[in-house]
């Protein structure tokens, strides 16, 4: 459900590599992937015809930014979002990435 606004969401940020999950292989992505001059680092659907090269190592380094996620949301005001502002909830997700910083 995600993929069709990825696009918009990577449009003006810079990048040299896009990494994102089989969800997100689509034409239109790796497309606007390469107008940046970055890599897309998406393993192929497996229904794709035409296969795209994976960096498999590259794409390793994935679960890392995976794990942290599952960190932060094991603090129960991250996980569901009750902060009404983004000034706020990035200030939870702070002290929560402080927390786990200081185990």
């Amino acid at each position: 459900g995600d993929a069709p606004q990825a696009a918009t969401l990577i449009e003006g940020l810079p990048a040299e590599v896009v990494m994102a999950d089989a969800a997100y292989d689509a034409d239109h992505l790796r497309q606007a992937i390469a107008a940046k001059g970055a890599i897309a680092v998406i393993p192929n659907n497996p229904s794709r015809a035409l296969k795209h090269p994976l960096d498999k190592h590259l794409y390793a380094q994935r679960h890392l930014v995976e794990c942290c996620f599952s960190k932060l949301k094991q603090f129960r005001r991250v996980a569901t979002r009750f902060e009404k502002t983004a000034r706020n909830y990035r200030a939870v997700v702070t002290l929560a990435a402080i927390v786990l910083w200081m185990r």
